[in-house]
């Protein structure tokens, strides 16, 4: 059964998706500014920052996501709160070749890898809900898989 707090986030993202745009945007600007000293939780959970470029427009598209470790690699879910479609952060992640992360005061570059079924995506899909249990809720209220994708640090950027 899905939670009340994912209850309510797919409500948001659903029902009232320009004021969840506002708030996100007022939260990147504060982390940004702060060097991820403000506002580096969500819900209780820490979170990251994801600066990835448009696939059409070209334009930095910066995203708030729950941070999640593998050892030195980061995890990502398309989630958007349980919504039918894929987020457009996601599509615009996997268009990228490179994108830049930060956590608190530390930005790197990364290469993101989408996983397929499997054990590696089992793997990631178990940690990524123990450390954001609504990422279950929302698979629970959508009829599409979730996409797991790993952020791999890089040593160049584009």
């Amino acid at each position: 059964m899905p939670s009340f707090t994912g209850r309510i986030a797919n409500f948001l993202s659903t029902r009232m998706g320009g004021l969840a745009k506002a708030s996100a945007r007022q939260h990147v600007a504060r982390y940004r500014k702060s060097d991820g000293k403000r506002f580096p939780k969500f819900l209780g959970k820490p979170v990251f920052l994801l600066d990835v470029v448009g696939r059409t427009s070209g334009e930095p598209r910066p995203v708030m996501l729950m941070l999640v470790r593998r050892g030195d690699d980061l995890l990502v879910c398309g989630s958007n709160g349980g919504n039918p479609q894929t987020p457009n952060w996601y599509r615009n992640l996997m268009a990228a070749e490179r994108t830049q992360v930060q956590v608190g005061a530390d930005r790197w570059w990364v290469a993101a890898r989408e996983l397929p079924e499997g054990d590696e995506r089992d793997e990631c899909w178990s940690l990524l809900t123990a450390g954001y249990p609504d990422f279950a809720s929302y698979q629970e209220l959508t009829d599409r898989r979730l996409p797991v994708a790993v952020l791999e640090r890089v040593t160049e950027g584009v």
